[in-house]
């Protein structure tokens, strides 16, 4: 796992190094209590929607942040304790009320491209999906939506992955991109999800190209939602369009403002093993929760940010999470 994580970043070096990683920014971590660390190896479109709909706050009696801690081979830490963790917003350090360790069932939407330029990966991307579904929680719910010159809503919620794969197999490649439309229809679907924990996993090739949408209206409701989003780029070794230069700076925005992660590669072969690696991080997640201290109903941004209490020898440890929330207006 360790040798294919390093490949992943060779790969994202040489594919767009200096745009991305200037907005990957994880937080700098420091020490204090002992920890048990322990290492594991048809259907509504986008254009349907207005942008003067109603916009997705949290509920902030409330605040649950899903965290996710690597080590610097990138492998998914387990074994932490609530005190291993304090929760800052707006500087000011909150009472964890929640802490939760366990494997709990999350509401997933799986935003794929079925773009032309798409060809000759779509099968690989079906079987990342499947893969991916393979390390759900049974009690995970799906729904699935593919874009090329707009999105296709295909599935409601489904808890049968085989229901969801026969869904899967009918997508055929054409057209152009609207990735930022299908990524703003499936966060208005997750306004239906059941469960708490909320993933977007976003499979394309490039930037956007034919979307209603902007970068700033989804990267808002990404800000907005609770919904943690994760983006695999398939990218070739040269980018013929604008729209394909931005593209890995585009899903690394979308994931980073999330807590999510975004990976980059060259090769479709890996879209499985990738696809599968996403799945066991949403099985090996932290979530904790917190009441704000002034309870805010005041409809600003604020801030979160969440620090590890380890041991020096631990310092290298990442935390990745979410980097605020909207509070409700009075």
């Amino acid at each position: 796992m360790a040798a294919r994580y390093q490949l992943f970043l060779r790969n994202y070096k040489f594919v767009f190094f200096w745009i991305v990683f200037t907005t990957l920014r994880l937080f700098a971590q420091t020490d204090l209590n002992e920890a048990h660390v322990v290492p594991r190896a048809t259907a509504p479109r986008a254009s349907d929607y207005s942008t003067n709909q109603t916009t997705i706050r949290k509920n902030v009696d409330l605040v649950l942040v899903t965290v996710t801690i690597t080590d610097n081979m990138n492998r998914l830490i387990t074994g932490l304790d609530k005190d291993n963790f304090k929760l800052f917003e707006n500087k000011h350090e909150q009472d964890i009320q929640h802490f939760s360790s366990e494997d709990t069932p999350v509401s997933i939407g799986i935003i794929l491209d079925t773009s032309s330029s798409m060809n000759p990966k779509i099968i690989r991307a079906q079987e990342a999906v499947r893969d991916f579904c393979k390390a759900a929680n049974p009690q995970d719910e799906y729904f699935l939506i593919t874009f090329a010159d707009q999105p296709d809503d295909v599935t409601r919620f489904i808890s049968n992955p085989d229901e969801f794969q026969r869904q899967l197999a009918y997508a055929t490649p054409h057209g152009r991109t609207a990735l930022l439309d299908a990524v703003y229809l499936g966060l208005h679907k997750m306004e239906s999800a059941k469960h708490a924990r909320r993933a977007l996993l976003i499979i394309s090739d490039g930037g956007d190209n034919h979307s209603r949408y902007t970068e700033h209206n989804v990267v808002s409701q990404v800000k907005e939602s609770n919904v943690t989003v994760y983006a695999i780029g398939i990218y070739d070794h040269t980018f013929p369009t604008q729209e394909e230069i931005l593209g890995p700076a585009l899903l690394s925005k979308l994931a980073h403002v999330s807590g999510g992660q975004a990976f980059a590669i060259d090769d479709p072969q890996d879209l499985p093993s990738v696809a599968s690696e996403v799945g066991k991080e949403l099985r090996n997640q932290y979530v904790l929760g917190y009441r704000p201290q002034d309870t805010p109903r005041d409809g600003k941004w604020h801030k979160i940010r969440v620090k590890l209490e380890v041991p020096k020898r631990f310092s290298f440890l990442n935390v990745r999470a979410r980097t605020g929330y909207y509070a409700p207006k009075q």
